[in-house]
């Protein structure tokens, strides 16, 4: 790079990274930490050369890879639609983005690269098969293409620009323009709840953008679903949404949350918060390879089926009228009575937490095993393991 430099009279900036270092701690992917190093790298560069609009070289089989990186992690239209021609940096909203080869082939620009004699350098890590969208390039998509559909890049290109096209229409309908009245008068103005939902997703995206927060589906959800309840997304941090669609970012006093309950999102593959004197930490798992063995009991610990628990968690003390159905018993009954027969006296039934999903069914009650409906099976891809301990 330096040499190319040299021969084309350009100046150069160069660093290294710990990119796995920097992924351990940050708990995210080797692909998720090399871009988020990269930005930051340039964006720092921006700054100290008082550049305002930077160019990146990806091309159209970044492009494809990304959308189905993108699919298989669940993205939505938006996400789904690709990088844009140009658009702020992540790192630094000052700084402007342009990618001037998004309609060019990886292998056009080699050949051109070869044409110029111009050196270039492969990454070490294009090759490893154990990153995502190394796979998709080197198996699923020459897989779609022999077997499916030759012409692939040409219709996948279309297809993400009929989903930026019909975005970008969504992301700039105005909700209040719904509450006009035939004659085109304002009424009032509609709450959150009688938007509709396309509209309720993207104005939730917007405002946790506008917050500093990276959006996901299932926090999203959580948001859209429950009106002022504070779902956690760090043990001193919570959001709330109003009736009006606002999100609130809310900073909780010590290291736990004072309240009767607490939505917990599964958003991450670990997370831990404090609640009701007990310290909680959790762990998502894929189940271990070779025939399902049961997983033994221990104190403070338990398994669960993260697909059965779905993609949040209501931690809570108990209520009359709770129905509860422990690992082994046929039936539910009643938490009530529960506490009767193995002697629970009265004043610490309700310091007790138990974890309920957003439906209301629960899994886990503090000083009990857990329930039969969500216990680990041979069926079971994915494990939620859970961890406790009084204060």
């Amino acid at each position: 790079m330096r040499r190319a430099a040299q021969r084309f009279v350009l100046p150069i900036s160069v660093q290294g990274s710990d990119v796995r270092k920097f992924a351990r701690a940050q708990k995210i992917s080797i692909e998720m930490a090399a871009r988020q190093l990269r930005h930051e790298f340039l964006a720092r560069v921006a700054r100290e050369h008082q550049i305002q609009t930077m160019a990146l070289a990806h091309h159209v089989d970044d492009q494809v890879e990304l959308f189905f990186v993108r699919l298989l992690r669940g993205a939505g239209p938006e996400g789904l639609a690709g990088m844009d021609w140009s658009g702020q940096s992540p790192a630094d909203p000052n700084l402007r983005l342009i990618r001037p080869l998004l309609d060019r082939s990886k292998q056009q620009l080699l050949e051109y690269a070869r044409s110029e004699k111009i050196q270039f350098r492969e990454d070490e890590t294009n090759q490893s098969l154990d990153i995502l969208r190394n796979r998709i390039r080197y198996e699923l998509l020459p897989l779609l293409r022999k077997r499916y559909q030759p012409a692939l890049e040409k219709t996948m290109l279309r297809l993400m620009a009929i989903l930026r096209s019909e975005s970008d229409l969504v992301d700039g309908i105005d909700p209040l323009t719904l509450a006009l009245s035939p004659r085109g008068e304002r009424e009032n103005s509609p709450e959150f709840s009688q938007l509709p939902i396309a509209l309720q997703r993207r104005l939730l995206h917007k405002r946790l953008i506008e917050l500093g927060l990276r959006p996901n589906f299932d926090l999203i959800e959580e948001l859209r679903h429950v009106a002022d309840t504070p779902v956690m997304i760090a043990p001193d941090t919570v959001l709330k949404r109003d009736a009006s669609g606002q999100v609130i970012l809310e900073r909780v006093s010590g290291s736990s949350f004072n309240g009767e309950a607490v939505v917990v999102a599964l958003s991450e593959n670990a997370g831990a918060l404090s609640f009701g004197g007990l310290e909680v930490e959790w762990k998502m798992d894929a189940m271990p390879k070779g025939p399902f063995k049961p997983p033994k009991s221990r104190p403070g610990g338990e398994s669960f089926d993260a697909d059965k628990v779905g993609s949040a968690i209501v931690l809570r003390h108990w209520q009359p009228g709770d129905r509860f159905q422990p690992i082994g018993m046929a039936k539910a009954v009643k938490l009530q009575d529960l506490f009767i027969n193995q002697k629970v006296l009265r004043a610490k039934r309700h310091k007790l937490l138990l974890a309920a999903t957003t439906a209301g069914d629960i899994l886990w009650v503090e000083g009990f095993r857990i329930s039969e409906r969500f216990k680990l099976d041979s069926h079971s891809l994915r494990q939620l393991k859970w961890y406790w301990h009084r204060q």
